[in-house]
């Protein structure tokens, strides 16, 4: 996992979705646990009600994350990019301004230890804190 960051919920497991889901079945889900679980629809003692809010909280802002087009792909990216870092070794931690700049294609490369690169174009570099080489396995994370 990236340094700095919390665990984040996994936002489709709450709602019991999957991240190919369309944004109607999304809806369909949510609708159908928020029904289900609102504190006003069900009649129950005071330590099943309070639970009972709480997944209902839950379940609302999984929705208020997977139900907005822009904070769903938001969300998707940062989970890949955590999936990312569990999945492949990472290598080091490089500074954007450590890595060399060309001019001509606005690109910032940096040489990994097998012959390959890490490459990094100037738009991407807001967006993208992990960067594969292009020949091995290996991944860097540059902090900014």
């Amino acid at each position: 996992m990236a340094l700095g960051r919390m665990e984040q919920k996994d936002w489709y497991k709450v709602l019991g979705a999957k991240p190919s889901d369309s944004p109607a079945e999304l809806k369909r889900k949510y609708q159908k646990l928020a029904l289900l679980y609102h504190p006003d629809k069900q009649a129950a003692g005071a330590a099943e009600a309070e639970e009972r809010a709480r997944r209902f909280l839950e379940i609302h802002q999984a929705w208020k994350v997977l139900g907005n087009e822009e904070t769903k792909q938001e969300y998707d990216l940062q989970q890949r990019e955590d999936n990312l870092t569990k999945e492949w070794p990472l290598h080091e931690q490089i500074y954007l301004e450590d890595m060399s700049w060309n001019e001509d294609e606005q690109l910032y490369t940096l040489s990994c230890r097998c012959g390959g690169n890490y490459s990094v174009s100037k738009s991407e570099t807001k967006d993208v804190s992990l960067v594969c080489c292009d020949t091995c396995s290996l991944v860097i994370e540059i902090l900014q």
